[in-house]
């Protein structure tokens, strides 16, 4: 696995709710950051209120491995009430494309959180660069923290939908 692939990692949940709450929860930026993860808190930028594209917000982060560090990710894509996809870099050499989608079924609904690494220039390329042997393994270890995030996050998702308040 290269990053120059675009892998992409992918969790799913089916949720005992309403689109509309499901769509409330994943469009909450702050919510992700009463998960277990990199995410410690969230606020969105230049005065956006939330999910719309153009609009930015940061990101602050910590991990054991990479210590602390910000994103300003900026929406690009938004099917309201369905999907959501913001980029992490800039425009011409993204870091990351990340996105919620909610899909009714007869159950309720089905959320899935997803992320695909670009090849932009960031801290994991250049470690990367540093280490071209061992590339296939940085990488799936990279997607596997983003994989085991996603999970809790949609746990977390999961457990404010049952609950309304």
């Amino acid at each position: 696995m290269r990053l120059r692939d675009t892998p992409t990692v992918e969790v799913t949940r089916r949720l005992a709710c309403s689109p509309e709450r499901a769509w409330e929860l994943v469009t909450d930026i702050e919510l992700p950051t009463r998960a277990e993860g990199e995410l410690q808190r969230a606020e969105w930028l230049d005065g956006a209120a939330g999910v719309a594209v153009g609009a930015r917000f940061r990101g602050h982060n910590a991990s054991t491995q990479m210590g602390e560090w910000h994103t300003e990710p900026e929406v690009v894509e938004v099917e309201d009430g369905r999907r959501w996809v913001w980029r992490v870099g800039p425009a011409d050499a993204p870091i990351a494309l990340w996105g919620f989608e909610v899909d009714t079924d007869r159950e309720g609904v089905v959320v899935r959180q997803w992320a695909k690494m670009c090849d932009g220039r960031s801290p994991l390329s250049e470690f990367i660069a540093q280490h071209p042997d061992k590339e296939g393994r940085i990488v799936e270890h990279r997607l596997s923290v983003w994989h085991t995030a996603m999970t809790a996050n949609l746990a977390t998702i999961e457990e404010f939908a049952a609950d309304p308040a």
